[in-house]
């Protein structure tokens, strides 16, 4: 009868090792997994949030583009003001580095090919002293934030 109970404790113990390593297994199982979606969550997250930065930045940045144009025109106004010209070229820089710090950069255009992904064409010439598709004159600036082009650059092609 002794026998028999040591056999039956040393089964049970076996059983009680198995399931335990079982339950181990499945458990490190879960945690990984957990990690895993916990992990890509952070990274969609993350992604999003730049997304919509930059979304908001661009929607802003545009609303503020008018009033560049206006102070580019300003700047270039002939006056017999020196300390208003001055303001007015300080308060332009000013803009410009704040819109740089955001990211914003202007698309080159004047002599460069044309690219539909940057420029709108708003009319075309003939002028034998330029290259196809290259530009001639730009009647407004675009702008982008990184590859993204918030204000196409309005411009005149050549050939």
């Amino acid at each position: 009868m002794e026998e028999n109970k040591e056999e039956i404790v040393e089964n049970v113990t076996e059983e009680i090792k198995d399931t335990t390593k079982q339950d181990l297994e499945e458990m490190t199982d879960r945690y990984k997994r957990l990690m895993a979606e916990f992990d890509n969550f952070k990274k969609r997250s993350s992604k999003e949030r730049e997304t919509l930065y930059n979304s908001l930045t661009s929607d802003i940045v545009t609303s503020i583009l008018p009033v560049v144009d206006n102070l580019e025109k300003a700047v270039s106004v002939e006056t017999q003001d020196e300390n208003y010209k001055q303001g007015v070229e300080l308060v332009y820089k000013q803009l410009m580095d704040t819109l740089s710090n955001l990211g914003v950069e202007e698309i080159k255009a004047v002599g460069e090919t044309f690219d539909p992904e940057y420029h709108e064409a708003v009319s075309s010439v003939q002028d034998d002293t330029l290259g196809e598709k290259e530009i001639k004159e730009e009647f407004r600036k675009g702008y982008k934030i990184k590859d993204k082009v918030i204000r196409h650059s309005m411009v005149v092609v050549a050939n």
